[in-house]
């Protein structure tokens, strides 16, 4: 039997709690993970999982074997590592889940770097403004906007993000004057379906204003096309506003008021079975990542 591709069969079973699902990320047939499951519990001389027609879950036993298994695969994952380190190479997968956004411009930028420096690393991006599920996505690392992670969750902050109220020139120029926030009541504003209540504050006032308009999206980078297309006002993290307010395309609103921002966290699950390989991808981006995003808008509205 080969012991590792087996205890990567239950490992990924436990994971995914689903014969099925586990067949289909290792690109297995599911009686072959099934015998894989069997001859562990063979080996082992434990029953490892409850099996019933919709569920499948860890025994007592199965959990207890879960977390040597996982160090034997970290192990495995360290030693191939090690093994290409005496020319400074990385060897594995990293399962990246972030905000699109992001993804397409700031964390592409990183892994193109880090892949040119090490060249036999593999990633793979699932791009959601969706919190992925860590465990259901067979993720590796989670990149998110969060103020405070769960407790559940290891986190590390590598930078924050401002956020910008802006739109274009020609939005503006046929809308209502904005003095103060309650002022955008009365304008058609791009609304991220998790935030329909924006948060504007000054060095006097700290208010929520309960925006509305004709486009709701869950992706940002939708939202600021249509802020660039003129259709209305929209809340930006500046990672995204920057380009465009430097080009002239977007312009900011309301300037002596702020949005704050977020905090840009890595979240995992764990150290103690963390792959050498993604370990230094956080290294990486908390070392380039160092400073944090602010508003660099070069035209102000009066």
């Amino acid at each position: 039997m080969d012991k590792i591709t087996a205890i990567t069969s239950f490992v990924e079973v436990a994971r995914c709690g689903s014969f099925t699902k586990s067949a289909e990320h290792l690109e297995l047939s599911r009686l072959q993970v099934t015998r894989h499951v069997q001859e562990i519990e063979q080996w082992l001389s434990l029953r490892l999982f409850h099996r019933t027609t919709r569920k499948v879950s860890l025994t007592i036993q199965g959990e207890e074997a879960l977390i040597y298994c996982q160090q034997i695969l970290s192990t495995v994952s360290d030693l191939q590592s090690r093994a290409h380190s005496h020319n400074n190479e990385l060897v594995g997968t990293i399962r990246i889940a972030s905000p699109i956004g992001l993804g397409q411009n700031l964390l592409f930028d990183m892994v193109e770097q880090f892949t040119a420096i090490h060249p036999q690393t593999n990633i793979q991006l699932v791009l959601s403004d969706n919190l992925s599920q860590l465990v259901d996505e067979r993720v590796d690392v989670a990149l998110r906007y969060i103020d405070q992670p769960s407790e559940q969750l290891i986190a590390r902050k590598l930078m924050h993000i401002d956020s910008v109220l802006c739109a274009s020139k020609t939005y503006l120029a046929t809308s209502p004057l904005l003095n103060e926030p309650q002022d955008l009541l009365n304008h058609n504003c791009l609304v991220h379906s998790s935030a329909a209540k924006w948060r504007i504050l000054s060095s006097k006032s700290n208010e929520q204003v309960g925006v509305s308009g004709n486009l709701q999206s869950n992706e940002m980078t939708v939202l600021v096309k249509a802020a660039v297309k003129g259709m209305g006002i929209a809340n930006i993290p500046c990672d995204l506003a920057n380009p465009y307010l430097r080009s002239g395309e977007l312009v900011e609103v309301l300037p002596e008021y702020y949005s704050p921002g977020h905090n840009l966290w890595a979240v995992y699950l764990s150290r103690n079975y963390q792959q050498t390989v993604v370990r230094a991808f956080i290294d990486f981006l908390a070392q380039h990542w160092q400073s944090d995003i602010k508003n660099m808008a070069t035209s102000k509205i009066l």
